[in-house]
């Protein structure tokens, strides 16, 4: 069954997001934010928005848990278009001639539903999925198998036609899993290479 289908994860494929860039602004010591982004707004308790919690109850749940810490803590929702220092310009020009020649480009992507939408107002390139599944909407991360069934089923697509890219290992793994052919994308990699490899036209 030939590839026709592209599927993109968003976060580090399409757009450079990292807390970093925003909370560099605010802590002169780089030990410092490290131990903040390890020990108070971890990877987990970002996970846990991009699975659906509403952000209003993290931040004052952690608030609570970190009174001292209570402002920076503030500042990942209220700060959150600081996280993203802007498209992966490479990677949003193939998307962009992929749309311009009829390809079906849809996106399946681990993000908080309000911060996505928010995203989608910031950058023109969402406009051109044809559909995209968002975990917060869905109360369903990646690797979850469930979340690439259910971009499947609805819209009717044939796993064997698509090729799902994202930057992690465990995700592009799961892809493989449903059916779907994957890349594994890392920073610098020419990902319209391994989509011709693929045997579509880029």
């Amino acid at each position: 069954m030939p590839v026709t289908t592209v599927v993109f994860d968003i976060g580090n494929v399409l757009l450079d997001w990292d807390p970093r860039h925003l909370y560099r602004k605010l802590f002169a010591d780089e030990a410092a934010m490290e131990r903040f982004l390890a020990e108070v707004c971890t990877p987990d308790w970002n996970r846990e928005q991009d699975g659906g919690r509403p952000w209003a109850e993290a931040v004052a749940a952690l608030s609570a848990a970190h009174p001292d810490h209570a402002a920076l803590i503030r500042a990942f929702d209220e700060r959150w278009h600081e996280t993203v220092s802007g498209p992966i310009a490479e990677n949003v020009a193939l998307l962009e001639r992929l749309h311009a020649a009829g390809a079906p480009v849809y996106a399946i992507t681990n993000f908080s539903g309000a911060k996505y939408r928010e995203a989608a107002r910031r950058f023109a390139f969402f406009a051109l999925f044809r559909g995209v599944v968002v975990s917060g909407d869905e109360r369903l991360l990646k690797p979850d198998p469930a979340i690439y069934r259910l971009f499947l089923d609805r819209y009717g697509l044939a796993a064997g036609t698509c090729v799902f890219g994202d930057d992690s290992p465990a995700n592009a793994e799961a892809a493989r899993a449903a059916g779907m052919e994957a890349i594994r994308y890392v920073p610098g990699m020419d990902l319209a290479a391994e989509l011709r490899r693929l045997g579509l036209d880029v």
